[in-house]
């Protein structure tokens, strides 16, 4: 799906019950739940707003939208979602991990929701399948939580002689055990001596490395997470200075891996 289409879907899909919403209120009203900060989804809600605006729907003019943000505390998720219900918006687009996803879920069984997350919806319990998907709940999956095993395989292709690897999880994620698994079984396959490093913080990001030194890894998968992705140039400059082939999951962490971008964080 090219990157317009997608945007265009998540407008439409975020704004289907709005039509109806807006014959009892002067200004639908749109919930965004986040598992991140606002800042650190400038970008993507900027192509949020993009996709609105295609379909006709302008922030400030004739829809609004209501921000809760979790910083990066996905155990404040519950809370927010269940003050978005309060707030009686007329859809709540759960936007990150499947956390928001899944805070939204159980804060109501009437709001529409509409996820974008990179798990499996079906394992998750979020809907009954993808063709049928059921309740109030709709969304899109990258299925990026399913190619850890995939990307340490290619890591592993370019650095063919390192014997020690790792993966870099949020333990807050509600995949993270199964990724951890599955990223463990993929490293016995290679032959590969494997550990699990876990973080949810900036702080905890220095200390996984510090640990990956002191153990000599040799090459790090990092789990598809908001929290990463937030931490991005944290996360190349620590694997630039370090010389750690490391792989990720998103262009956003090859855009970071700049010279720039790099120079700044060592410099900070």
């Amino acid at each position: 799906m090219r990157r317009r289409e997608f945007i265009t879907f998540l407008g439409a899909t975020a704004t289907w019950p709005l039509t109806a919403h807006a014959q009892q209120s002067a200004m639908p009203v749109i919930g965004l739940l986040g598992s991140q900060s606002a800042a650190e989804w400038a970008h993507l809600v900027a192509a949020f707003r993009e996709g609105l605006r295609e379909i006709g729907y302008v922030e400030g003019q004739n829809a609004a939208i209501e921000y809760r943000w979790a910083e990066g505390h996905y155990d404040r998720l519950p809370q927010l979602a269940e003050d978005l219900v309060r707030r009686n918006v007329g859809v709540i687009f759960a936007a990150g991990s499947p956390a928001p996803a899944l805070a939204a879920k159980a804060a109501t069984a009437t709001i529409p929701i509409v996820f974008a997350n990179g798990a499996d919806p079906v394992k998750l319990g979020l809907v009954a399948s993808f063709n049928r998907p059921g309740g109030n709940i709709t969304g899109i999956s990258f299925l990026t939580a399913d190619l850890g095993a995939k990307r340490l395989g290619v890591i592993h292709e370019l650095a063919p002689t390192v014997a020690v690897g790792a993966i870099l999880i949020n333990p807050t994620n509600p995949v993270a055990e199964s990724v951890a698994r599955d990223a463990r079984e993929a490293a016995r396959s290679l032959g590969l001596q494997f550990h699990v490093l876990n973080a949810s913080t900036d702080q905890d990001i220095d200390s996984a490395f510090a640990g990956l030194i002191q153990q000599r890894i040799g090459l790090l998968l990092v789990m598809a997470d908001p929290v990463f992705l937030g931490g991005r140039l944290q996360l190349v400059a620590l694997a630039a200075r370090h010389a750690i082939p490391a792989i990720y999951f998103a262009r956003e962490f090859v855009a970071a891996v700049s010279f720039g971008s790099v120079e700044s964080v060592d410099k900070g």
